[in-house]
């Protein structure tokens, strides 16, 4: 037995070896970090007016010249009147502190104490972010089911029709070129004067950015059988609905799936950013309202829920995948 292993047959740890933080924890903490680091310049002027209403004195004393000046300046100039960089009523960045109160404050306690938070209404308040993001995720299901459905049958006609390949590829790739927040009010627009109105509007939003990836994934995964495979197919007398349901469509499930993860999360964007025009409600709505009264912490909780949700949907896909590739006996 060596001296580098233990009695008990582990190795054992060298001496002067330093503990180290695990990287994804790591990365988080100097996320932070650097978060409340930025908070001080970004609200400096907030911070000196204020200090400046409580009879401190600030240099320099003018409103005027502190506009014209540097963030980093104003920080130097000032550095003992900066204590309340990270607790302004309204900054313009909130610190991490305050998002959390924030969401804390927008989803249990609204739930719990609120008057029409779940627990007294018996229904989910719509001053809560749990009931704009479940509008958001209404509208982001049905605008994925739409876009995934459309995606998948134009890649079928795609593969199998050259005046397809030729004409619908070339404008699918067109189309995405558009900026959907200029799209967005023109869609809405439309579809309220033909009196399609509510969800359906922000669900053809978030399938109009749902549907490229999964065209192209599927595209890509129909052709993926190789030339032995076909001419077996073909040796065999099979139909063309045969090739595709016995071979095209299972080797294209990974390429599916692929896209799938993408096009959920493009469409959760595209159902907040039709919430914007709209303002009924959802996460989109939230971040607007936000920015109208200035509640930056509003807006960041909003943003960090869409974060967690997006995070969550491409999650269940990913164990969607898992699940079906083992069933059909590829590796996941």
């Amino acid at each position: 037995m060596t001296d580098a292993t233990a009695p008990t047959g582990k190795p054992r740890r060298k001496a002067g070896a330093r503990w180290r933080v695990p990287p994804l924890p790591g990365m988080i903490l100097g996320l932070i970090a650097v978060w409340y680091l930025a908070v001080i310049p970004m609200n400096v002027q907030e911070t000196l007016t204020a200090a400046e209403r409580a009879g401190a004195e600030v240099s320099p004393p003018s409103a005027v010249e502190r506009r014209d000046m540097g963030a980093w300046a104003l920080v130097a100039r000032n550095p003992g009147e900066l204590g309340q960089s990270w607790s302004l009523d309204r900054p313009r960045l909130p610190s991490p502190h305050q998002v959390l109160v924030e969401l804390y404050d927008s989803t249990i306690d609204e739930e719990l104490n609120g008057r029409r938070g779940l627990l007294r209404s018996g229904s989910l308040s719509n001053r809560g972010l749990a009931h704009h993001a479940l509008v958001t995720l209404n509208a982001t299901f049905l605008g994925f089911l739409i876009g995934t459905g459309l995606g998948i049958l134009l890649a079928i006609g795609i593969v199998h029709s050259r005046v397809m390949d030729m004409s619908v590829m070339p404008w699918a790739i067109v189309s995405q070129t558009i900026p959907i927040v200029a799209l967005a009010p023109m869609i809405i627009v439309v579809l309220y004067s033909v009196g399609i109105q509510g969800l359906l509007p922000k669900a053809v939003i978030s399938a109009y950015l749902s549907f490229f990836p999964v065209v192209v994934g599927m595209v890509k995964g129909l052709r993926s059988p190789d030339a032995m495979q076909m001419d077996l197919m073909r040796t065999y007398n099979a139909p063309t609905a045969a090739i595709l349901w016995k071979l095209r469509l299972p080797a294209s499930v990974p390429y599916l799936f692929a896209s799938l993860k993408i096009a959920i999360a493009a469409s959760l964007v595209g159902a907040i950013v039709g919430e914007l025009p709209v303002q009924k409600g959802g996460l989109g709505a939230r971040m607007l309202a936000g920015s109208y009264y200035g509640q930056t912490a509003q807006i960041w909780a909003a943003l960090f829920v869409a974060a967690a949700l997006a995070a969550t949907l491409v999650w269940a896909i990913g164990a969607a995948e898992r699940r079906t590739l083992r069933k059909m006996g590829m590796a996941a």
